[in-house]
């Protein structure tokens, strides 16, 4: 095999084909997913803790790195570097953007880049859909049939189209947001999309709460609003998506289920706010590969609650689905010549010379 043959291609693929890959296929990405949580229980990833890069003069605002490997079948590592900076929606644009890089698992060169909120979004939506099925499993415990969003952003709009891509039906639905133009937004959203529910715009968190029992946060909150244990008295799902909405009284009153353990407990999340008052852990029951392999149960004579710190792995599960798809395709936006040296001691055919 030549050194040109050795060093794989490198690709850009652009939001457009991510997004013509992932629409109207959400179970198969929820599978995806599954089965990344799976490997990682198993111990076959590496899933190296966050970076935050953070600005003094934008202190709102920020960009975080996940490096990443994952085997099983996938077999590739890699980054995704996300930012998030709220001022982004007064002006209209989405408050997330983000690219994935893959590195190819023998060699270690990047084999592409791809536009990554799709797939951030899509990954985060697949994890909140698979958590409330298998969360709502439980013996003693039925199928939700009233669901709420707190929080209206493209985050929510995904979880919805995935819950609805994965068979979910529901008799209601439930809105709520700070801003009643972003509500109103959704709820048109909503009526676009064939929700069958009837959807209610509720004045407040606790309004939506009590009525709902399957209820989803995904929020831009920094810091818990939802102190009051008394408003889940009715032990629904929660999937706490956005992390910091719920106070440690909820939590403490809740079962707990999160993606990772260390990984979920720190940067203020609701988790370690709560590690943090007990100086315990012992309020987590478990993470959701163990529910799946039936190492925990959900109890269902409290709320359960789902915490996701959103692990790198599962990007690099669904981004690498996108580039095998995209290449059978042959459709696959090769750069030539991006590594323009493959020869060590720079000798004859150090470069590609592709044309």
């Amino acid at each position: 095999m030549t050194k040109e043959e050795l060093v794989p291609p490198f690709a850009v693929i652009p939001g457009s084909q991510v997004h013509g890959i992932l629409t109207g296929h959400e179970q198969r990405t929820i599978d995806l997913v599954e089965a990344a949580y799976r490997v990682h229980g198993e111990g076959d990833t590496v899933n190296p803790p966050s970076y935050f890069l953070r600005f003094p003069d934008r202190p709102s605002s920020r960009i975080i790195a996940l490096p990443a490997s994952i085997g099983g079948e996938t077999r590739v590592d890699g980054l995704k570097w996300i930012s998030s900076f709220p001022e982004n929606v007064a002006a209209g644009i989405p408050r997330a953007s983000a690219v994935l890089v893959l590195n190819d698992h023998d060699t270690g060169y990047p084999l592409a880049c791809l536009e990554s909120s799709i797939i951030s979004a899509a990954r985060t939506a697949a994890s909140a859909a698979l958590g409330a099925d298998l969360l709502s499993r439980a013996p003693g415990r039925t199928r939700p049939r009233r669901v709420g969003f707190i929080g209206t952003g493209f985050i929510a709009r995904h979880i919805h189209t995935y819950l609805a891509g994965a068979g979910w039906s529901f008799d209601e639905v439930g809105v709520h947001d700070l801003s009643a133009e972003y509500a109103g937004g959704f709820r048109s959203y909503l009526e676009g999309s064939g929700e069958s529910g009837r959807i209610t715009v509720h004045g407040s968190a606790e309004e939506l709460i009590r009525s709902c029992d399957l209820v989803v946060f995904a929020t831009v909150a920094s810091a818990p609003h939802v102190h009051d244990p008394d408003w889940f008295a009715h032990n629904p799902v929660v999937l706490n998506i956005s992390l910091r909405d719920l106070a440690p009284e909820v939590l403490l009153a809740s079962a707990n289920v999160v993606d990772d353990i260390e990984h979920c407990l720190k940067a203020d999340t609701s988790p370690h706010l709560t590690e943090q008052l007990t100086g315990s852990r012992e309020f987590i029951d478990g993470t959701l590969a163990e529910v799946m392999a039936g190492k925990v149960e959900v109890p269902a004579d409290r709320p359960v609650v789902f915490s996701p710190f959103g692990l790198g792995v599962l990007d690099l599960a669904v981004g690498k689905f996108v580039y095998d798809e995209v290449l059978a395709r042959g459709e696959l936006g090769v750069i030539e010549g991006f590594f323009h040296e493959v020869d060590r001691y720079g000798g004859a055919g150090a470069s590609r010379g592709r044309s």
